[in-house]
């Protein structure tokens, strides 16, 4: 399966994207769509031209998307804080970035068209392909792959093509665009980033922002953690400490009156202050507040504390992804 550079195990941004399935039989597709996860959104297409039609819509949309990102780092460049930039930009966007997809399943025999020659004609779209295949398509198939047509196969006589295939788009939607990853690791420093490529970090911000139902996030440097956007439309900061920060953070809480007891909490990782989220939120680092912290399960010595943002910088409903399922979770083209 070919896979982005690895600029990061963890995604430095990640969003929930469509996933279109492109198949001649009708029942086959609504029994694909039964069967996926239900918070997948998916899209059906009988027609090869209904599909690449809808398809190719998306990328200037995605190339105005990477402009608004670029755009966001140069005002931090230029000495904007990236906190209430992110929030605007949820609110802005709306739902449409949820419409988008990031992977197709197309079949590859079709009447009017198999299914290399409708990926063939998705020439700038730049999400992931999964072809299923007849017993007779295999070294086509094979051929497509080596070329770089299709990221993955599924024989559909296979016995577990419902799990292999949820699997696989599973894995494929946990991708995210190069050029973003490109973008937003501007804003880490070495250290920062190496942490990102620990596998064992990125599996615990995974637990950390699955278990507070999290979406969509930016991993930003400048304050270093993740803001993240639950499934409601509510923003959370997961803020992220090393030790020698954690000494820092506790000289601050003494300099600015916090007992000594805090400051030790500090300094043991029980707790910190959000002094830099407080300054990106337009705040005197004088009116930070402490919050319950926790080593990390990973392995390198890293402190977390997941913060919840007051309404004010919370996007709400019209950027919730919850209700943009209810809504569109199913579209026929």
């Amino acid at each position: 399966m070919r896979k982005p550079t690895d600029i990061a195990c963890f995604p430095l941004y990640w969003r929930p994207g469509r996933v279109a399935f492109l198949d001649d039989d009708p029942d086959y597709l609504e029994m694909l769509a039964e069967v996926m996860p239900e918070d997948w959104a998916v899209s059906l297409f009988e027609q090869p031209a209904a599909f690449i039609r809808s398809l190719q819509q998306e990328p200037p949309l995605e190339s105005t998307d990477e402009w608004q990102h670029r755009r966001m780092l140069e005002r931090w460049r230029d000495g904007a804080t990236l906190i209430p930039q992110l929030v605007e930009y949820w609110r802005q966007d709306g739902q449409a970035r949820y419409a988008r997809h990031n992977v197709c399943v197309v079949d590859y025999s079709m009447p009017a068209m198999n299914g290399i020659e409708a990926l063939d004609e998705l020439v700038q779209w730049s999400g992931h392909r999964v072809l299923l295949t007849g017993r007779a398509d295999e070294q086509i198939a094979v051929r497509a792959f080596n070329r770089g047509i299709i990221d993955q196969y599924i024989p559909k006589q296979s016995p577990d093509i419902t799990e292999r295939l949820i699997s696989c788009v599973r894995e494929l939607r946990a991708l995210t665009s190069e050029r973003l990853q490109q973008t937003w690791r501007n804003t880490l420093s070495w250290t920062q980033l190496q942490l990102m490529r620990d596998t064992s970090v990125a599996g615990a911000l995974r637990a950390a922002l699955d278990q507070r139902g999290c979406v969509e996030h930016f991993v930003i440097g400048d304050p270093f953690g993740v803001l993240a956007l639950d499934a409601e439309g509510r923003s959370w900061w997961l803020q992220l400490e090393t030790p020698r920060r954690l000494e820092e953070l506790a000289q601050l809480a003494q300099e600015i009156g916090f007992d000594a007891q805090t400051q030790n909490d500090i300094r043991a990782g029980r707790c910190v202050l959000d002094a830099e989220l407080t300054l990106g939120l337009g705040r005197s680092r004088r009116q930070a507040e402490r919050h319950p912290a926790q080593r990390l399960d990973c392995g390198p010595e890293l402190y977390g504390a997941c913060i919840p943002l007051s309404e004010a910088w919370c996007p709400g409903a019209a950027s919730a992804y919850r209700s943009y399922l209810d809504r569109a979770r199913l579209l026929r083209g």
